[in-house]
């Protein structure tokens, strides 16, 4: 089974900077085959505050023939208490009802394919104890299948002991609750965006992905992560087991966030030197 992973698109109605990406990605998608596309969040500029990102941006999504789930991203319903946007009942209740549900899963191919909200975690109330419980049920009762999760967020960024990263990633306690899980459960592969960065690796007998964002890389304004900077997706082929492989999309620009983050998120803007 060939399962496409795309995130991190940023589209917009109103900040159309990475709306030109679509075409090159739509074709491509259509060209491969897939049985299945997942994205796995930030499908809008803004979608946690704005109806138009996440109408916008799904009427894109219906254009591909292939069926398709999406996980949101940060900037669909929110992120962490303190944030600009932290997930709130209102920015839920938008995504759920204009996009679909922020979790889901389903089985096909003798695997269990599991979508996860991620920015739920780190929340400690009852939206992420619900997910929790969830999961657990829909990884205790695979009946066998092989499992794959899908997230925004990815579990670590350089060591799988690391402590909090903030804006990264999974923080610690909620991580250890999803590493006792993978490991009681066969989960081959957790892939996720979110850091604008690709990169394969593994942790323990999981795969670890990191899709490319399909919209813009980032230079100076954040620091160096692992991985390459480069725009596209995954392919993922799922049989006994699962063969990743990030690919360049041809036709797709490299847009680089340094370049507008004044005009799409004039609010990220740090007030202070670049890094070297």
């Amino acid at each position: 089974m060939k399962t496409i992973q795309i995130t991190d698109t940023h589209f917009s109605p109103d900040k159309p900077h990475f709306n030109g990406n679509w075409a090159p990605l739509l074709t491509w998608i259509e060209e491969t085959g897939a049985d299945l596309i997942v994205h796995t969040g930030d499908l809008t500029v803004d979608g946690a505050d704005k109806d138009a990102d996440i109408t916008f941006s799904m009427d894109l999504m219906r254009q591909v023939s292939i069926p398709m789930l999406i996980v949101p991203g940060n900037h669909d319903v929110g992120h962490l208490k303190g944030s600009n946007q932290p997930v709130n009942a209102e920015r839920l209740s938008r995504w759920r009802s204009l996009a679909g549900d922020d979790r889901w899963l389903e089985d096909a191919a003798g695997w269990r394919f599991i979508g996860l909200n991620s920015l739920l975690l780190g929340h400690e109330d009852e939206e992420e104890e619900a997910q929790f419980e969830w999961l657990a049920q829909a990884l205790s009762d695979r009946a066998g299948r092989r499992v794959a999760l899908f997230a925004h967020k990815p579990l670590f960024v350089d060591a799988p002991d690391e402590g909090d990263t903030g804006y990264w990633s999974v923080r610690p306690s909620q991580r250890r609750r999803l590493y006792d899980l993978i490991a009681a459960h066969d989960v081959a592969l957790f892939a996720s965006g979110h850091l604008h960065w690709a990169w394969q690796g593994r942790f323990d007998n999981t795969q670890l992905t990191w899709g490319p964002s399909a919209a813009f890389i980032i230079d100076k304004m954040e620091r160096e992560m692992p991985g390459e900077r480069l725009i596209g997706a995954v392919v993922h082929e799922f049989d006994t087991g699962v063969e990743s492989t990030i690919v360049a999309v041809p036709g797709m620009t490299a847009h680089v966030l340094d370049d507008v983050v004044h005009e799409v998120y004039p609010q990220a803007v740090k007030q202070r030197e670049p890094v070297e």
